[in-house]
């Protein structure tokens, strides 16, 4: 199942922040990443015919498919948690790119797998 309302609510200071998070997720179905979500405790709702959100307590994010080849991931996500997304991401066995960015726009870290 993709949609799951299980999963723990972002942290309020999460939930009003401003996008950090970039990414993209390489050859794969959007509705599987977010049954994958779903399946790691996380909150998953389709957010229109092809998007979904995904969030737990400590990142809030959408998925949004581009074409065949890929899926935007745009949210917030608590800084210190980039490489727990990666490792969960990682153990989804998706090929990905993340990009952590400051209050300013300015990119902080950079994570391709």
């Amino acid at each position: 199942m993709d949609i799951s309302d299980d999963g723990p609510d972002p942290a309020t200071e999460w939930r009003d922040a401003d996008n950090n998070l970039r990414g993209v997720l390489r050859g794969c179905d959007t509705s599987a990443v977010a049954e994958c979500f779903a399946g790691a405790g996380w909150k998953s709702r389709r957010s229109s015919w092809t998007a979904y959100e995904v969030e737990t307590a400590w990142c809030e994010a959408e998925l949004d498919p581009v074409d065949e080849a890929g899926i935007l991931l745009n949210g917030v996500i608590e800084p210190d948690k980039l490489d727990v997304l990666a490792t969960l991401l990682s153990g989804f066995g998706l090929s990905f790119g993340l990009e952590l960015y400051d209050e300013n726009g300015g990119l902080l870290r950079e994570i391709t797998v």
